[in-house]
């Protein structure tokens, strides 16, 4: 079973702005790029993923070790489905989206959405419900899946599986549900705050 990721990243000023009230810019940048480094390292350890890429404007402090994906520049979904088409056409088992702010990710996170069923999307809901912090999408099962990310996605990509007749599966984890947005989730980010503002 080969099992992909791709991590989408905003531009380095393009991070976080609901923040805006509780951190300067220079914070907000710093703690947007440890936690996407932690993604991307909790990526690179689990053990059912084997190929992490990035796609975005900036690899904004990744490892050139970390394959950056070509950005179309229209936007959040059109940046996923073109890395995802981009990925697809190499026919992998199985493409995982996760998002970069989610300081509590585990490798093993990242398992449990690989570990998904064939012809089964696994779906991992934000803390609400509402948003998608995680989506795993089996191929060629999936392969025409339309992204919505943004506004209710969760249901979105939900009404997106049943059209495409598949199975769905939520992962609800603290690692993949604690998003970070609003300062009142700052707390789930403590450690990484905290190393992010001493450097």
């Amino acid at each position: 079973m080969t099992s992909w990721v791709i991590i989408p990243v905003k531009g380095p000023d393009g991070g976080k702005s609901r923040l805006a009230d509780v951190l300067g810019a220079g914070e907000r940048r710093k703690l947007a790029d440890a936690m996407l480094a932690h993604v991307v390292e909790a990526a690179s350890g689990a053990q059912a993923i084997s190929r992490v890429c990035l796609v975005g404007p900036s690899r904004c402090g990744v490892s050139k070790d970390v394959e950056l994906l070509p950005d179309p520049g229209e936007g959040l979904n059109p940046a996923v489905q073109s890395a995802f088409d981009t990925l697809a056409a190499e026919c992998p088992d199985r493409i995982i989206i996760v998002h970069g702010d989610l300081p509590a990710l585990t490798p093993q996170d990242l398992d449990l959405l690989a570990a998904a069923p064939g012809d089964t999307v696994a779906i991992a809901p934000d803390r609400h419900g509402t948003g998608t912090n995680g989506l795993s999408l089996p191929l060629p099962a999936a392969r025409n899946f339309r992204f919505a990310f943004g506004l209710d996605s969760c249901a979105l990509h939900t009404e997106e599986t049943h059209r495409l007749g598949l199975r769905l599966e939520t992962i609800l984890s603290r690692g993949l549900e604690k998003d970070i947005d609003e300062p009142e989730d700052l707390p789930d980010a403590d450690s990484i705050l905290a190393n992010s503002k001493s450097k």
